[in-house]
């Protein structure tokens, strides 16, 4: 299986950088996340506030390949517990080949890629900033492999 990260974002601080590479560090061979940066869209004054959105959501349907879970990070999306990230990654594992995890730009993802996921998923109720949303969404991945795995990462 074949996890990807999609992000739009600027380049990211150091210690997301640092943060990010340290979970991908952990992950198992088979199940790591590829991370897909997808560039910031210009935006300027007068325009529209969709056409950024619109431009970002098409490079992110690029890298979507037929068939594949299509999940978007999305505030209006449901709230999973580690329970459920665990639970999730393991019907991942034997259901789906690719699976896509989006995290959208400053205006978050167009209608048309809300409509091309299965799933909406919310990192809880508060505003983050991107670069921590990528942190917590790959610690979380982390998280969910250590509980199918017995790890004594998780406790609960």
């Amino acid at each position: 299986m074949q996890i990807q990260v999609i992000n739009v974002a600027q380049r990211l601080p150091a210690w997301a950088e640092l943060a990010s590479d340290e979970y991908l560090r952990r992950m198992p061979r088979d199940i790591t996340p590829k991370l897909v940066t997808i560039p910031l869209a210009r935006r300027r004054a007068g325009q529209p506030e969709s056409l950024p959105q619109q431009q970002e959501s098409l490079l992110i349907m690029e890298k979507i390949t037929p068939g594949s879970l299509n999940i978007a990070l999305d505030e209006r999306g449901t709230q999973w517990s580690s329970g459920d990230w665990s639970s999730n990654l393991q019907r991942w594992m034997f259901e789906f080949p690719r699976v896509n995890l989006i995290i959208g730009g400053p205006d978050g993802l167009s209608a048309q890629c809300l409509e091309a996921c299965q799933q909406r998923v919310a990192m809880g109720r508060m505003t983050m900033p991107h670069a921590l949303v990528r942190v917590v969404l790959l610690e979380q991945l982390y998280r969910a492999w250590t509980i199918l795995k017995g790890h004594p990462y998780h406790r609960e």
